[in-house]
């Protein structure tokens, strides 16, 4: 079983609110985190077609079965649950008593949005974090970044032992099979695999939504709607431009990034470690799985605040900036494992043209070593694994 970083988290907002709404990619591992801390409870699969007539042809009866609460998995599978759950946790607040659970975002949190708001709080759960990786298993503190890059990080490939590329082909036919199958913004599914994988080539890249359209032969508003749904089914992430109201030569497109880094390689055609050392956008995805581990670490701790990036008309740029307390930490990311001035000229500048904003800088890269220079901090990867 793997120790979840969330877990305090989430035992919290058991202990506040009557529902907790749990969500996050497939396979991320929201069923075992919601069974493992909620053991007393029922657990109901709204994936199971008679469980989910029930459901959604007597949600009054079907909700008389759990007086004391219960675990609802894929509740979006049964949109019209949380107006009935509404009225129960009214007439009976009790802390904890439901655990809701799903993996398409835009449905769950329409329904959940209309009818819980200040009833539930809601957790969201990304795939594993290197540090929780190697306290599944203390041999992947070892292994090498591009290897940590092509296995990815969805907990079951390592509680299973699964072969990483195998286990992302099922695991990206399965969503085209499975999600996409309800979904009428996509009709074509041939080209919207294409459009996914075109996707994955703009790794860390601001985002061109004209060109990408363009490559993928699909309509500017076609692929638009293929991106909100890749954002809404936890695939793909857009870390959105800091800016000031003061310096309008910011750039304003966002970069784009996958959940799982892993997934993102198998994508890219990626099969084994020297092949990712070796692409072209090996940095991308360097950048790409620093980029997740920061963003697990806020919201698997609770904190929803979102990161940033920077980058200016002139080519200054910052890759990841982590706002807190009113500043921000502003971090330099660099796939080289040998350290050398370029590395810090993002740093001074962002320092220069935006001190009174900065809390601290520094830089991970892909050695082994820390490192203080004289004005910044240097982390190797690996330091990822002792949060």
């Amino acid at each position: 079983m793997i120790q979840r970083d969330i877990t305090p988290f989430f035992q919290q907002a058991l202990s506040q609110y009557p529902i907790v709404t749990l969500t996050g990619p497939r396979q991320s591992g929201k069923t075992t985190l919601a069974r493992m801390v909620c053991a007393a409870k029922p657990y109901v699969s709204l994936e199971n077609p008679d469980v989910r007539s029930f459901a959604k042809s007597d949600p009054r009866g079907f909700l008389s079965a759990y007086p004391g609460g219960a675990i609802f998995d894929e509740i979006q599978r049964a949109p019209e649950l949380p107006s009935y759950l509404q009225g129960l946790v009214d007439e009976d607040p009790a802390p904890g008593r439901f655990v809701l659970t799903g993996s398409q975002q835009f449905e769950l949190m329409r329904s959940v949005t209309q009818s819980l708001a200040g009833r539930t709080a809601l957790v969201r759960l990304l795939p594993m974090s290197l540090s929780e990786l190697c306290r599944l298993n203390p041999s992947y503190a070892k292994q090498q970044a591009d290897q940590v890059i092509l296995n990815g990080f969805y907990p079951r490939i390592h509680d299973r032992k699964l072969n990483p590329s195998q286990a992302l082909a099922d695991y990206f036919s399965s969503y085209v099979e499975r999600d996409l199958r309800d979904m009428t913004a996509v009709h074509d599914l041939q080209r919207f695999e294409r459009f996914v994988k075109l996707c994955a080539g703009r790794t860390g890249q601001l985002l061109n939504l004209s060109n990408l359209a363009m490559d993928a032969g699909v309509a500017h508003g076609t692929a638009q709607a293929w991106l909100d749904l890749l954002q809404t089914s936890c695939i793909v992430y857009l870390l959105q431009p800091w800016f000031t109201n003061t310096n309008k030569r910011l750039i304003r497109s966002p970069k784009l990034y996958f959940y799982d880094v892993g997934l993102a390689a198998w994508l890219l055609g990626l099969r084994t470690a020297d092949q990712v050392t070796r692409d072209p956008l090996g940095g991308a995805l360097f950048e790409n799985f620093i980029v997740m581990e920061a963003l697990k670490d806020k919201w698997h701790h609770g904190d929803s605040e979102p990161l940033y990036f920077y980058r200016d008309s002139l080519g200054h740029e910052i890759d990841l900036l982590i706002p807190e307390a009113g500043k921000v930490h502003a971090i330099e990311i660099k796939a080289g494992a040998t350290v050398n001035g370029d590395y810090f000229k993002g740093l001074s500048q962002f320092s220069k043209d935006f001190g009174a904003h900065l809390a601290t800088g520094r830089v991970i890269y892909g050695g082994q070593d820390n490192q203080m220079r004289s004005d910044w901090q240097v982390y190797g990867w690996r330091g990822l694994q002792r949060r």
